[in-house]
């Protein structure tokens, strides 16, 4: 049976500046790397760091403990704009959907 999969629509996209505003990470910020809008998540630079134990390879001959991020809830990230955290929301300019910040009212790229 062929299901028809919705992706769901995200505040965030790859290379926005955002905020943590709950968790281990909260309070800083980082530039998001990727994106899953099925599991509703996203990977920031530098945040959430977890340890994963790797098996000997070419890179590592004797295996490595390697620090790598790991995906955080797009619910705990909040969108910077002009150097502070804002909501968006979405309106038509022109024929287009834009996202927009609500604090300052700019529309954000």
């Amino acid at each position: 049976m062929n299901r028809k999969r919705f992706t769901n629509k995200l505040h965030v996209k790859k290379g926005d500046t955002v905020k943590v505003i709950s968790g281990d990470s909260k309070g800083k910020t980082g530039r998001i790397i990727d994106v899953y809008p099925d599991e509703c998540r996203a990977i920031v630079e530098g945040l959430n760091m977890v340890s994963r134990h790797t098996k000997p390879n070419a890179a590592h001959p004797q295996g490595a403990i390697v620090k790598k991020e790991a995906p955080i809830h797009v619910s705990n990230l909040m969108l910077m704009s002009a150097g502070k955290p804002t909501r968006i929301g979405r309106k038509l300019d022109g024929d287009k959907l834009v996202r927009y910040a609500k604090k300052t009212g700019e529309v954000i790229k």
